[in-house]
C-alpha cells in the first residue's frame, strides 16, 4: 500500500538532507523547542492581560509544539552521533 512512499526519490532526498543537517547541528531541535516555549511564555503573559481566546489557542500550540520538538531533539541526540 505504501510502496510508492518507500520508493519515492523526493522523500529519500528529504530524509537524507534532514538527517545530515541534524547530524551536524544536533542541538538545533532543542534550541528551537526552547525558543518556542519562551515565545509561548510571552504569549501567555499577554493573554493574561487581554483574556483572548485566540491567544490561548496560540499559547497552547506554541507551548506543546516546543515541548515536542525539544524532547524529540533530546531523543535524537545520541543516535545522530557524538
Amino acid at each position: 500500500m505504501l510502496k510508492w512512499f518507500d520508493r519515492s526519490p523526493i522523500i529519500a532526498r528529504f530524509l537524507e538532507r534532514t538527517s545530515g543537517t541534524l547530524a551536524r547541528r544536533r542541538g538545533l531541535p532543542v534550541v528551537i523547542g526552547v525558543l518556542l516555549i519562551a515565545i509561548s511564555f510571552i504569549i501567555q503573559l499577554i493573554d493574561l492581560a487581554t483574556n483572548s481566546a485566540l491567544l490561548s489557542l496560540l499559547w497552547t500550540i506554541t507551548h506543546h509544539l516546543g515541548l515536542i520538538i525539544a524532547f524529540v531533539g533530546i531523543l535524537m541526540f545520541e543516535p545522530l552521533g557524538r
